[in-house]
């Protein structure tokens, strides 16, 4: 008997902090793992709300209670996301929500990360059943609890005799390295989009570079880029993940300290560099034989870091995952229903070969409607 399509609604705020992506889809695995997404929506971060959740990622004054609070009001966005799915889709029974949380700490070192979140709420406020709190089982079973979506990556996008990397640029960037024989290598490989982001926000009040253009009007300066690469993290083998724990706003200033006369748009256009050389770096030594780079993310859609990452790959080809069928900006939403699924199904989704957990475990924490 075939299995009928499945209804899940995923959501995503990541590490740019610019809004939560939402996504309604059914899934069918009759013939594999194939998808068909109903509906799309995305509900943008007031910049106060974005200020509360920066400040959160240092330790800081009656952090406990500015938590909860900021628990609640991205809950409630969460909500409205929701809502917008299901007006697009009124006929659709959706089984249940997938969501990720706001990443404000991630110290596997020390056995812990911190998704804010409050799913209960967010199950009241849908009447729908909500799985969270994904990484913290991977990172109980010894894991770095990141990144997740390889897993999903791997049941979307390999192809039987391929090596294939899927690279995933948002705040932080990670590759999903799918070889021909199988095996998956996964890790994060340093900072994408944040530090341009801050850089730019800081100097013209933008949210994003768009389409690069600051980053191209400037000159990539080879000692600043090298000292941007030279960090212990990039020396590192993975298993790895990272965050705004280390690349932040003072590391950035720490690294700018004895280039004080590097005009602005010189540090951006090294800021790009710097994310398109650590990537190709982290590609060649572990993926040399890939065929083709498949991109998502927001990064996808900054022509001047695509580019420098087309001059830089050890592949030829080098395109979005919109070309496999899935767009570039709903990829990781897609993962969370994929995860919320896999939970339902009460089937593993990490992979253990990435987050170097101590086997495959069941991944998320259910709150029922």
């Amino acid at each position: 008997m075939q299995e009928k399509s499945s209804c899940y609604i995923g959501l995503m705020s990541g590490t740019s902090l610019d809004g939560v992506d939402g996504v309604l889809v059914s899934f069918s695995e009759d013939q594999g793992a194939t998808l068909h997404l109903h509906a799309s929506a995305h509900v943008p971060f007031s910049i106060e709300l974005k200020r509360q959740a920066m400040q959160l990622q240092q330790a800081g004054e009656n952090e406990i209670e500015r938590e909860a609070l900021l628990a609640n009001q991205l809950v409630r966005i969460y909500a409205d996301c929701v809502h917008a799915l299901c007006r697009q889709c009124p006929e659709v029974f959706v089984q249940a929500i997938g969501v990720h949380g706001q990443t404000i700490r991630h110290r596997p070192d020390l056995g812990f990360t911190r998704q804010t979140n409050n799913p209960a709420l967010l199950a009241e406020l849908t009447g729908i059943d909500v799985i969270a709190d994904f990484r913290s089982r991977d990172i109980a079973a010894g894991g770095q609890g990141a990144p997740l979506v390889p897993a999903f990556h791997r049941a979307m996008f390999a192809k039987e005799g391929e090596c294939r990397v899927v690279l995933n640029i948002g705040g932080i960037s990670n590759i999903s390295a799918l070889h021909a024989d199988g095996r998956t290598i996964g890790f994060d490989t340093g900072p994408g989009n944040l530090l341009m982001d801050a850089w730019i926000h800081q100097h013209h009040g933008l949210a994003y570079d768009v389409d690069g253009a600051w980053a191209a009007q400037g000159q990539t300066h080879d000692a600043l880029l090298a000292s941007l690469c030279d960090e212990d993290f990039f020396k590192m083998p993975p298993p790895k993940s990272t965050g705004r724990d280390l690349f932040h706003s003072s590391w950035l200033q720490a690294k700018l300290a004895q280039f004080a006369t590097l005009s602005p748009v010189d540090v951006q256009a090294s800021l790009c560099s710097f994310t398109a050389a650590t990537i190709s770096d982290a590609i060649a030594q572990f993926a040399p034989d890939c065929q083709a780079v498949y991109v998502c993310g927001g990064g996808a859609y900054n022509q001047t870091l695509m580019q420098q990452l087309a001059d830089r790959m050890p592949c030829r080809q080098i395109d979005t995952t919109d070309s496999l069928g899935i767009a570039a900006n709903h990829v990781e939403a897609i993962a969370f229903a994929w995860l919320a699924q896999r939970f339902v199904q009460r089937k593993t989704a990490n992979l253990s070969e990435v987050t170097a957990a101590r086997g495959a475990r069941i991944l998320g924490a259910l709150y029922p409607a």
